[in-house]
Order: C-alpha cells, then sequence, then structure tokens
C-alpha cells in the first residue's frame, strides 16, 4: 500500500534520515514531501543531498525549498548581495563550510541545480498544503507578495500557538489564514521550543520539526494517520558535534 509521508527538517543529519527511512520501512511505493532544511547543522550536508537526489530518481519525492537551502544557494553561488555571511556561519553554516570543502566542483554544480529546483509548497488534490514556514496574506499562498516568506515566515505558527481553543471557526476573530486549507505541514520553527520533541498539531497545522538541528530527533509521518517514526536524538548520533546548538 503506498502512502504519503512528510519528513521535516534535516540539517545535515544524514544518519539520522537513514534511520527514520529504516523505521518508517519506506519503499517505493510511497510518496515523500520533503519540508526544507537539508543543510546547515550537522556535518553531512553535502551527503544529505546527494542522498535526495539519488532518491528521486527511484520513487516520487516533492522537496521544499527552506531558508538554510537558499542560504547555501547563495553561498555555492557567491551571492552575497543580501547575504549575511556571518549570521548564516553562526546559525549552521559554519558546518557546512567546513564540508565542502572536500566537494568537488562538479558536484557543487549538482548540487546548485538541486537547490534551485526546489518547490516553494506544494499543495495536494485534497487541498493540504506542505510548505517550510508559512505565508501572510490573508487570501492564502496564490496572492503571497513576498514568496522569501514561504520559508521564512514565523507567524502563522505563532498565531496557531496563541489561538484562543474556544474560538469558533465562525467568529469573525478566528484568523482567516486557519481556514482556507484543510490541514498544513510546516517545519522552521522547531517543537523544541514548546518543550516537545514529537509533531505538534494546533488548529489545523501539523509543525513536524522536532528539532533535529539542536537536540532532538527527526521525524517522519504519515500524512493520513498521522502515524510518525523518530530518529535517535541528532547529538547522539553526532556526539563530537554541536550541531546548531
Amino acid at each position: 500500500m503506498s502512502r504519503t509521508l512528510v519528513i521535516g527538517d534535516i540539517h545535515g543529519g544524514l544518519r539520522a534520515l537513514l534511520q527514520i527511512m529504516d523505521r518508517a520501512q519506506v519503499t517505493q511505493k510511497d510518496t515523500l514531501i520533503f519540508l526544507g532544511d537539508y543543510v546547515d547543522g550537522w556535518s553531512e550536508s553535502p551527503q544529505v543531498i546527494d542522498y535526495l537526489i539519488e532518491l528521486g530518481k527511484r520513487q516520487k519525492c516533492i522537496f521544499i525549498k527552506g531558508n538554510h537551502d537558499e542560504l547555501v544557494l547563495d553561498w555555492l553561488s557567491e551571492n552575497f548581495e543580501n547575504f549575511n555571511e556571518s549570521m548564516w556561519y553562526n546559525h549552521g553554516g559554519e558546518a557546512t563550510v567546513k564540508a565542502y570543502a572536500s566537494v568537488s566542483e562538479n558536484t557543487k554544480t549538482i548540487h546548485k541545480a538541486f537547490f534551485s529546483s526546489l518547490e516553494n509548497y506544494y499543495l495536494d488534490s485534497q487541498n493540504r498544503l506542505f510548505i517550510h514556514a508559512g505565508f501572510t496574506n490573508m487570501n492564502g499562498i496564490a496572492f503571497e507578495y513576498f514568496p522569501k516568506l514561504f520559508y521564512w515566515d514565523r507567524t502563522l505558527w505563532e498565531t496557531a500557538l496563541a489561538l484562543d481553543k474556544n474560538l469558533d471557526k465562525e467568529s469573525l476573530l478566528y484568523p482567516r489564514r486557519l481556514l482556507l486549507y484543510k490541514e498544513i505541514f510546516i517545519g522552521h520553527t522547531p517543537v523544541t521550543k514548546i518543550n516537545q520533541t514529537i509533531p505538534v498539531n494546533k488548529a489545523c497545522i501539523w509543525n513536524v520539526d522536532t528539532g533535529a538541528a539542536f537536540k532532538g530527533p527527526l521525524t517522519i509521518m504519515d500524512v493520513d494517520t498521522k502515524e510518525y517514526w523518530q530518529s535517535d536524538l541528532l547529538p547522539e548520533l553526532y556526539p563530537l558535534e554541536k550541531g546548531r546548538n
């Protein structure tokens, strides 16, 4: 039986990615939706990209763009016009710079093509939205004036977190953004910030970033049943590294 599986932020943790693929018993019949941030944090960012490229040749994969993916693309392309290199370096970029030091120019070119091909979002036939961070336009993704917010926004998740559970959806005060889609699956803001390490559901949003960049596990979840599988904690898989801690 085929499944649709969504995967949270990987941040260079190939060992964790391999674990969840095994623990979820992923097959070529499954559709995989990756929510972005494949790089920056742990030491295997280039290897993660190599793995994803090959995986996409074997089965249906949807690769969504994360903010760190754009940062690495800008760095590899030497596009520093709107790039704060020192800030990036201190938020996971250092590990990426070191990891790419031994990568060939040909491989870098292939990786740049991969980063350039990433989708801003994916909307399926059931009106379920998959997006790295969020959106700000009250009419939805098609009306977003600043596309970068698809992978930088945090207000959508903050709105869902702050929402009064007793507020009726028919109320004029109910956030319109939370009424547009059947479900929204995001990463970007780790649930470890609210002391969780499993996928968290607030309103129509499922946050699948369980803190793999820091001290949490990486998660893969069945979007239909909500069953999920997790890796070991990333610091345990990379005991000699700091990740983004």
